[in-house]
């Protein structure tokens, strides 16, 4: 008998291990994302951010249904083209289900240092999000789709008017409330064949289609079909795109710093305490910005190429340093712990 139950013990205890090691590798495999805005983590950028350096200045529209399971109901009518053009401020235009919209800009757009540009949707909520894919392109032909991700559960649609968690989320627009751009790296594309980084013309939004019925839904990159609110059989129906706003172009560009063709570094990054800041000229100055835009920290007019500063009192998470050297301005990021 004592044999017996040491045996079941052991044996339990076992199965125990082996599903708590399962239910660890489930988790684990499961990434959590950036949370929503103002959250320490969050990628969210606000939209009067001063690291925007221009806002699309043209678009095309190509409508979805209001209801692609229903299309009897016509086309998604709600907001104009033009409400897409400028710098985010709620004045949106409704793409329908699986519609796009192509942005054009006066200055091509480059792959700097993090992020490039950033997209705004009006949702108003942090947990209230319409997705949308996005694509550039090069040529003003051939698009190119960052790649995606969503971890939201499948087994039950989302309704009209439920709800998603942010941190389940990576790469597609609409991730954030209004007032809020999801970023977007173009260095994520830099193998892609007939893909120019460095002179990007246009941005494209496709609307997901938030079904889970594999006849309309669609899918990310890993192959999972996305789950969100659907349907919204209404005039505005779909992603609705209040803006794209671009932080760095070609006249913007932080590669190398044009005048002395000297590369500028901050280093450590990620950093905790110092932050050392080399190759920006005497005269030249600096300013850090948090996420949501506001300056944390002006250097005025440095007296030599090596700058430290201590961090420890900065907000936690994403900083991005606006560096005017001369006549260029470059934009670096740095992630402070």
């Amino acid at each position: 008998m004592y044999l017996a139950q040491k045996y079941n013990s052991v044996r339990q205890l076992h199965i125990m291990v082996t599903a708590g090691m399962i239910f660890f590798l489930i988790t684990k495999s499961v990434a959590q994302f950036a949370p929503p805005a103002g959250q320490p983590g969050s990628t969210a950028i606000s939209t009067d951010s001063s690291i925007f350096v221009q806002w699309a200045s043209a678009c095309l529209i190509a409508r979805g249904y209001m209801d692609i399971s229903d299309t009897s109901l016509g086309y998604a009518n709600y907001g104009m083209d033009t409400a897409a053009v400028g710098i985010a401020d709620f004045n949106v235009v409704s793409l329908g289900d699986g519609g796009s919209a192509v942005l054009y800009f006066d200055t091509p757009l480059v792959n700097g240092s993090g992020f490039d540009f950033a997209v705004f949707e009006n949702s108003f909520s942090d947990e209230f999000l319409e997705l949308a894919f996005v694509e550039v392109s090069s040529d003003g032909s051939r698009f190119f789709r960052f790649g995606s991700t969503s971890n939201t559960q499948t087994e039950e649609q989302v309704d009209t008017f439920g709800t998603l968690d942010a941190t389940k989320l990576h790469n597609l627009a609409g991730k954030y409330r209004g007032g809020y751009g999801t970023p977007f790296d173009l260095e994520e594309l830099k193998d892609s064949v007939d893909l120019d980084i460095s002179n990007i013309i246009a941005v494209r939004i496709v609307d997901v289609v938030g079904s889970v019925d594999p006849e309309y839904g669609s899918y990310d990159g890993q192959g999972n079909i996305i789950n969100d609110p659907w349907p919204t059989p209404f005039e505005s129906s779909g992603f609705d795109l209040d803006a794209v706003g671009v932080i760095h172009d070609k006249n913007h560009t932080d590669v190398y710093e044009k005048t002395y063709g000297n590369l500028i570094v901050a280093a450590p990054n990620p950093v905790t305490d110092v932050l050392k800041i080399t190759g920006i000229e005497p005269g030249g100055e600096f300013v850090i910005y948090d996420l949501t835009g506001h300056a944390v920290y002006s250097s005025g007019a440095v007296q030599h190429r090596e700058t430290s500063i201590s961090v420890s009192e900065f907000p936690k998470g994403v900083l991005f340093i606006r560096i005017l050297n001369g006549n260029n301005v470059r934009t670096l990021k740095i992630i402070h712990l």
